[in-house]
């Protein structure tokens, strides 16, 4: 069941004080954090909540799921921007390259190459984000950190597509303390990643979106400029 939208203000509300404070420690501004309220296994009227509220994007792990909610939301919803975070196979390229404004979970040459024929197709350029396991987890996608240059490499060469940044999410832990030096390692893994990335090939890759309810405080303080949360917007499904 949905919670009503003056509970999910609430909710909001305390998640950018958050995301604030987190700034302030680390000496960034707060407008170079996004929040992106994600809306997986949610009902469309979650969307209409983040639209409401004034967040520019949701987040979607499943590209059917996406495209039923789409078809659903209220009309004042339309301008909001629709992300895939979760795995993305490569049969399903086509459809999340006509649905999606962008791609965070792109993770291998072959997807590559399938979304940028799907985004020649539909006559657009495409935003992608390369998914990193930088915290060398095995139950995670993502590319490795040795793999990255030449996924970069491939990447930058589509022609339909466009390389916004890099996206990681972090290992758990057996306790609360060991899932929190997981995300430490991980996200300073991906800013520095990023950052010789950059240096070698001459692209910003400004977008670093890691972090999520548990650990965005970890995440800010290590340069994430989008947190991706569900939880604690929501609630549990």
């Amino acid at each position: 069941m949905l919670i009503a939208y003056e509970e999910f203000a609430r909710r909001a509300d305390a998640l950018r004080a958050q995301i604030a404070a987190a700034c302030t420690a680390a000496g960034r501004d707060p407008a170079t954090v996004e929040l992106l309220a994600v809306t997986k296994t949610h009902p469309a009227g979650a969307v209409d909540h983040a639209a409401r509220y004034g967040l520019r994007g949701v987040g979607e792990n499943r590209v059917q799921e996406g495209v039923e909610k789409r078809a659903q939301i209220a009309a004042s919803s339309a301008s909001v921007r629709w992300e895939l975070i979760g795995h993305l196979q490569s049969n399903k390229a086509k459809l999340a390259a006509r649905h999606f404004h962008r791609v965070q979970s792109v993770d291998s040459a072959k997807l590559l190459t399938h979304l940028d024929r799907a985004a020649a197709e539909t006559g657009k350029t495409l935003p992608v984000l390369l998914q990193i396991n930088a915290g060398d987890d095995p139950a995670k996608f993502g590319a490795d950190l040795a793999a990255a240059p030449a996924l970069l490499e491939t990447a930058l060469a589509q022609k339909n597509l466009r390389v916004d940044g890099l996206m990681t999410i972090a290992p758990l832990g057996a306790t609360p303390g060991e899932t929190a030096a997981h995300a430490e390692r991980t996200f300073a893994n991906l800013r520095t990643l990023r950052d010789d990335l950059a240096a070698r090939f001459g692209s910003p890759l400004r977008e670093l979106s890691m972090g999520m309810t548990g650990d965005l405080t970890i995440a800010i303080a290590a340069g994430s400029t989008m947190v991706r949360v569900g939880t604690a917007l929501f609630g549990v499904r």
